[in-house]
């Protein structure tokens, strides 16, 4: 990576004070001959997440799909990859509350304008010779947040419930569709689902494992069976190679090697598959 004129890599001495490197959910490593152009105290990163908490790419994603009620913002030192990845000293912090019901979309815009002001305030005090390095406490066991794969977005409703799979669509399926693996082996995308919270004696008398689900003209939804006897309500699906549908019409094309026991009638049946990324 080339830093943009007229901090390039021939420059012979560091910019003059005070010129300030500053990143925000950057997502990348910054080089140290980068890094070394610019003083310690002036080389900012707004990272959203209350640090050593969820040091990594995906701070935001893995709040939501950990279902945590609190997070926050930090302005900390950048340092050198050997040195740890987000585990540079702390400037400024602040917690918040995570809005019920959020998505990655309206959390990261929350973060993103207190961490601006956050990063204001920051940037005075330390202009002003006010401002106070912490260090990062240390913490073997606190959550981290890795860059999120393809994995992260298959469902297993073995092992998730209904609020699991809600909370990871609204975590990532701004960059990775929700999807699970039909008995053919073709995807299909869950798209706006919901906790089904009415119970339904005749729809647990059919979905009598998880994994299974039929269409439930009531709510204009398909139906899966998951984790812990709860019921996930998917309005809208999209099959591998085909178009968005309403759940209405995707159903009425499911085929008998898409149900649990063959044949005309009955449940469709998911399987559990995992991709294997390079």
């Amino acid at each position: 990576m080339q830093p943009p004129a007229p901090f390039s890599s021939a420059l012979a001495s560091a910019p003059p004070h005070p010129h300030v490197l500053i990143t925000a959910s950057f997502g990348r490593i910054l080089p140290k001959t980068l890094l070394d152009l610019f003083s310690p105290s002036l080389r900012l990163n707004v990272h959203p997440s209350l640090l050593p908490v969820y040091r990594g790419a995906a701070p935001i994603q893995h709040a939501l799909l950990d279902g945590q009620k609190e997070t926050g913002v930090c302005i900390i030192e950048m340092m050198e990859r050997n040195k740890g990845i987000d585990a540079g000293g702390i400037w400024n912090q602040k917690l918040m509350d995570i809005p019920e019901n959020a998505t990655f979309v309206t959390l990261r815009d929350i973060l993103g304008r207190e961490g601006g002001d956050l990063l204001v305030s920051a940037l005075r005090d330390i202009l002003a010779g006010k401002a106070t390095l912490m260090p990062q406490t240390t913490d073997a066991a606190a959550r981290r947040a890795p860059v999120i794969t393809s994995n992260d977005a298959i469902v297993n409703f073995t092992t998730m419930t209904a609020e699991d799979i809600v909370r990871r669509y609204r975590a990532i399926s701004h960059q990775k569709p929700i999807i699970a693996y039909l008995k053919t082996n073709r995807s299909l995308q869950l798209h706006s689902p919901s906790v089904l919270t009415d119970s339904m004696q005749a729809v647990d008398d059919i979905l009598t494992a998880p994994g299974t689900a039929i269409y439930h003209s009531p709510s204009a939804s398909l139906l899966i069976r998951c984790a812990s006897n709860s019921i996930l309500s998917v309005p809208q699906v999209k099959q591998q190679d085909r178009s968005m549908l309403k759940a209405k019409d995707w159903w009425n094309g499911v085929r008998p090697e898409m149900r649990l026991s063959g044949g005309d009638e009955g449940p469709v049946q998911f399987v559990r598959t995992q991709i294997v990324e390079s």
